[in-house]
């Protein structure tokens, strides 16, 4: 079994909340860790406290707004200056249904903004570092990539897939959530054999967070409960191999019926690696288009 000190950990959305937790948790252990957040002050005080609260030095904050297809390509860079390798990903960063969840808000590349952010800008992402991924498998026997999903998930309407018509925060943020099962789950069929494997979770419901305040009012559960679910996907041993699952806390579960659908997951890749193209004149590597 490896020792954590070992891991080199990045973390989207690691200011607050969820991805916070995990990554104090994570400092105590050890391991090195690359932190993301939006906010360069709030992310300096975000790092001092997880310092004051671990003890670890093995802390690096790196800077990006998700919404930009620009900053996602940088923020790769960043890594790949920060470290050779990465042994475990896990996007966790975030947009929930909003304050006004009638109003429709585009990212900087013209999209949906919570398909933008909550999808989109972790599939570049994660494309974009799995070099570093799969060379922590060569040399380790295996990487990580978790997606912090959820199990609000709504079917994606092919026709409206950045919900013009009609719009709704909460839909917005369901459809965008059952797009990075749907992704997970492509990505473990195209990793197979790699060791890198893929899995998405849903952490716990209605976890102590600024999103569930904003949209719910009062929480049901703890973020260090949510916290305990996404450690065990990044450390576990028992889940060395375990690839292409949706988990509900600590158990594989079922997704919306359309992340098993085939032709949808078709449609949303060649959508996706579409709109990459035009934002960004980029093409994944070893992807049939």
């Amino acid at each position: 079994m490896r020792n954590v000190e070992e891991f080199v950990i990045m973390i989207t959305g690691a200011t607050d909340g969820l991805g916070e937790r995990v990554a104090t948790d994570l400092a105590g252990k050890g391991a090195t860790l690359l932190l993301h957040g939006r906010d360069p002050e709030k992310g300096a005080r975000v790092l001092e406290k997880i310092r004051e609260r671990s003890g670890s030095q093995r802390l690096h904050f790196l800077q990006a707004d998700l919404s930009s297809l620009a900053e996602v390509r940088r923020l790769a860079s960043m890594v790949g200056d920060a470290s050779r390798r990465l042994d475990v990903l896990v996007n966790n960063a975030g947009v929930g249904g909003g304050e006004e969840p009638r109003r429709r808000e585009s990212s900087a590349d013209g999209f949906e903004l919570r398909f933008a952010v909550n999808y989109l800008a972790h599939v570049l992402l994660t494309r974009s570092l799995l070099p570093l991924l799969q060379r922590a498998a060569q040399e380790a026997g295996e990487a990580r990539i978790v997606n912090v999903a959820s199990a609000a998930q709504r079917a994606i309407d092919f026709h409206d897939v950045m919900l013009e018509k009609g719009y709704d925060g909460m839909r917005a943020y369901s459809q965008s959530k059952l797009a990075q099962v749907m992704f997970t789950f492509d990505l473990a069929e195209e990793l197979k054999g790699s060791g890198v494997t893929a899995n998405a979770l849903h952490p716990a419901s209605l976890m102590d967070t600024k999103m569930v305040r904003e949209w719910f009012g009062t929480p049901r559960t703890t973020v260090q409960e949510g916290a305990r679910h996404l450690e065990r996907l990044i450390l576990a041993e028992e889940l060395r191999g375990v690839s292409g699952t949706y988990f509900d806390q600590d158990r594989p579960a079922r997704a919306d019926e359309q992340a098993y659908d085939l032709d949808a997951r078709r449609r949303l890749r060649e959508l996706s690696y579409s709109l990459l193209s035009q934002s960004l004149r980029w093409r994944p590597r070893g992807i049939a288009w």
